[in-house]
């Protein structure tokens, strides 16, 4: 990439919590954030906010009249957003874009909606405009009183890493220098895990397999029998600047995106075309050596995490960097799970510790964490890989 893009800030509000110093404590600690609830008819495996984010959300959705009628995963954002440009001391008078998508936008809010129109055969006034894709970022452009472009979109479950797309190629075009880019989800709903168990992609409780009592998504596990992949809910967000700052967490030193040809509605192929694509093209101006780590997709189903392994082995043959993911313990945030993914990446450079999974098989160390590649990819085959680097 020719022109350097500065991470100077992220944020985000997730079961791990809303400050980075909790975040990383949670993430060293070896237990995940699943507990169960009653959706779809039965006991759920989920990852809800912890006890703090929801009365952070609960103060903001009564800050404001017009917030209460706000979906969670508007109001998710919005926090994020606030603490973001706080970080990165942004302020109303700086004008930068604004993309944060999602995979479901509205859910909770829609399918209430819906079952009152059932009900009663009327419609509330502010049912279109409160579950429209587009109130994520314009809400949040409104809360932070800005006057830059606002996006909202869905890629699936590559759209974060697509809003980061879209703002890496707004900054080098030159049309701002500032950008505020991420994806936020509040998927847990009858309807919505109602929709992943007819996929048969869901984690089950079953007592005669301890291993899943234990750890109920096996992300990173090649050999599992079934699929184990579980939801959770969150936004995070990250504040993107033109050029090398001080101020910078992290560099996005590479950018790769690319489609493949289904073979099924939700699949992509054996050994993952679309991966292998997105890395080569992030990875295009550097060594593979110098790469030491991988934050994978890996949602902890059984196809989903060994075509992409796959895809990682055939781009950078038997010497693979470390290789991680976040699902094993939030779950899979859907639209925002990309940026989640982006954080961890950031917090192991920071910190100089990777974080691995707990029952995945050991792994060749490296000696420093300074380059972290990103993967997302969701229905459709559509794959982003991300290179930070420090």
């Amino acid at each position: 990439m020719s022109k350097i893009i500065s991470i100077t800030s992220i944020a985000s509000i997730s079961p791990l919590g809303n400050k980075s110093k909790t975040i990383w404590e949670n993430y060293k600690n070896p237990k995940h954030c699943f507990t169960t609830q009653f959706l779809d008819r039965k006991n759920t495996f989920v990852a809800k906010l912890d006890e703090d984010s929801n009365s952070i959300i609960e103060e903001l959705k009564h800050s404001d009249s017009k917030y209460k009628f706000l979906d969670k995963s508007v109001l998710y954002a919005m926090m994020a957003s606030r603490k973001a440009i706080e970080n990165a001391a942004w302020t109303s008078n700086d004008i930068f874009g604004i993309n944060i998508g999602s995979s479901r936008g509205a859910t909770d809010l829609f399918e209430k909606h819906y079952q009152e129109y059932l009900e009663t055969g009327k419609a509330q006034t502010l049912a279109s405009p409160t579950t429209t894709l587009g109130n994520i970022s314009s809400w949040v452009a409104h809360d932070l009183q800005t006057s830059g472009p606002e996006i909202s979109h869905s890629i699936t479950c590559s759209t974060a890493l697509h809003a980061m797309l879209n703002g890496v190629a707004w900054l080098r075009a030159g049309m701002t220098d500032k950008f505020l880019v991420g994806g936020s989800e509040a998927p847990l709903t009858d309807f919505t895990i109602g929709q992943m168990r007819a996929l048969k992609i869901y984690s089950n409780i079953d007592e005669r397999q301890p291993e899943l009592a234990e750890w109920p998504n096996r992300a990173l596990d090649f050999e599992k029998k079934q699929n184990t992949m579980i939801l959770g809910e969150g936004a995070a967000v990250c504040c993107l600047e033109m050029g090398r700052k001080e101020k910078a967490l992290a560099f996005v030193e590479g950018i790769g995106y690319a489609t493949e040809i289904l073979e099924h509605n939700i699949s992509i192929s054996a050994e993952a075309t679309c991966f292998q694509k997105s890395m080569k093209m992030a990875l295009e101006n550097t060594d593979l050596s110098e790469v030491d780590a991988i934050v994978m997709h890996a949602p902890g189903t059984k196809a989903g995490d060994l075509t992409e392994y796959k895809a990682i082995q055939k781009v950078f043959g038997t010497d693979l960097p470390m290789l991680t993911t976040n699902k094993w313990k939030i779950g899979h945030t859907f639209g925002a799970s990309a940026m989640l993914s982006i954080e961890l990446g950031i917090l192991m450079m920071q910190h100089q510790e990777f974080i691995g999974v707990p029952f995945a098989k050991a792994q060749k160390p490296r000696k420093q964490i300074r380059k972290v590649l990103v993967n997302s990819v969701g229905f459709g085959g559509n794959a982003v890989s991300v290179l930070l680097g420090i």
